[in-house]
């Protein structure tokens, strides 16, 4: 901004504003009534570029990106691109001319944690990261077949207003009897209804699903006889969240030995400031997983979003393709797909890497092959 005084009037007036904690010519800092502290920075048009890049990155990748504009001659800072011995500004208005001026690629703002970006950027060899727009399906919804408050059709009218191709409906099964899961006669039940409303439906398809819990032993809550006769099948595990490493490692490779699991859902059981991961060997249970091909889902629900980005990368490493599912339990909850495509821009995953950017004919030629 050019008129940075009449900015800081504004940010330091708005509404829910608890207190002002500082307030300069170009910088101010409010807090909310929630508690949130909100920093202002103003920068002139000619270094919006640096600032963006500058207070994008983690203080790690920064450090490096700043060490090479060193090797290079050049100082930088929020406020452009200078040559060290003339104090001259070569760059700032615009993000990607201070990568390029670095030698690098532009380097998407997911991917600035220091794990082996700057150096993928210096060879121009960063990953094709995954967009909104790739994604036409949610591989994970609830209905009130089980726990959730909207009917299938509804599920079906809210994806159809994000302009998806096809849904999972995934309920839960009969163990987890809290959400009133589907015994084996309950499921068929659904997957005749499901029959019904495809023959209806024009330009969009309803898989055929369950989010089948996986007992201690490692087995599926349903047995085989059932889960042919599905799209898509989850297997998740939804208690003994206490078993040892070993335990629950082998009780995953286990369900994913069964011939029908197409997804081990939520992996690690985390649920956001409320339940720590259980304890589970990531490597082994990927090198089962590619062994058969069974995907890893990234639940994109915000209390869970796992797989988290990490993991995701070294699953992407270990060649393994991800679905990305809502774990939606109302039609509103659908709107959460977007929070799976961030966790897995930032775990370096491409549209190849992710079975949701395929078609209807194309993902199910892949679940029935």
């Amino acid at each position: 901004s050019n008129n940075p005084r009449k900015v800081i009037e504004r940010f330091a007036s708005m509404p829910n504003v608890d207190s002002i904690l500082s307030k300069g010519s170009r910088k101010s800092t409010i807090r909310l009534n929630n508690n949130l502290k909100v920093d202002l920075l103003i920068v002139s048009l000619d270094s919006w570029g640096s600032a963006l890049q500058y207070f994008t990155g983690s203080k790690e990748h920064n450090i490096k990106v700043r060490r090479i504009a060193i090797k290079k001659g050049f100082k930088l800072n929020e406020y452009g691109l200078y040559h060290r011995e003339t104090g001259q500004k070569i760059g700032g208005g615009d993000e990607a001319e201070i990568y390029r001026l670095l030698g690098m690629s532009w380097i998407e703002p997911e991917l600035r944690e220091d794990r082996g970006e700057v150096e993928a950027a210096s060879s121009h060899n960063l990953p094709k990261l995954i967009t909104p727009a790739d994604v036409k399906g949610d591989l994970h919804v609830h209905t009130d077949w089980s726990d959730g408050i909207g009917s299938i059709q509804d599920m079906v009218e809210k994806a159809r207003r994000m302009r998806l191709e096809y849904i999972a409906i995934c309920d839960h099964s009969k163990s987890l009897a809290i959400a009133r899961g589907l015994d084996e006669a309950r499921l068929r039940r659904q997957i005749s209804e499901i029959d019904r409303l495809n023959e209806r439906l024009e330009d969009f398809v309803i898989l055929k699903g369950i989010e089948c819990d996986i007992k201690s032993d490692g087995k599926l809550d349903l047995p085989n006889s059932v889960l042919r006769d599905l799209d898509y099948v989850v297997g998740s595990i939804h208690s003994g969240f206490k078993s040892s490493e070993k335990e629950m490692t082998d009780r995953l490779i286990a369900a994913i030995q069964n011939e029908y699991v197409d997804t081990i859902g939520h992996l690690t059981g985390r649920l956001l400031l409320k339940r720590q991961p259980y304890a589970v060997n990531l490597e082994k249970i990927f090198e089962a997983a590619a062994s058969r091909g069974v995907m890893m889902e990234i639940n994109a629900f915000p209390d869970r979003l796992d797989l988290n980005d990490i993991s995701c990368r070294k699953a992407k490493e270990a060649n393994l393709i991800m679905s990305i599912g809502t774990d939606a339990h109302a039609p509103s909850q659908m709107d959460f797909l977007s929070l799976g495509v961030d966790v897995a821009r930032r775990g370096w995953l491409e549209a190849v890497d992710v079975i949701n950017t395929l078609s209807v004919k194309e993902i199910l030629k892949r679940l029935r092959g």
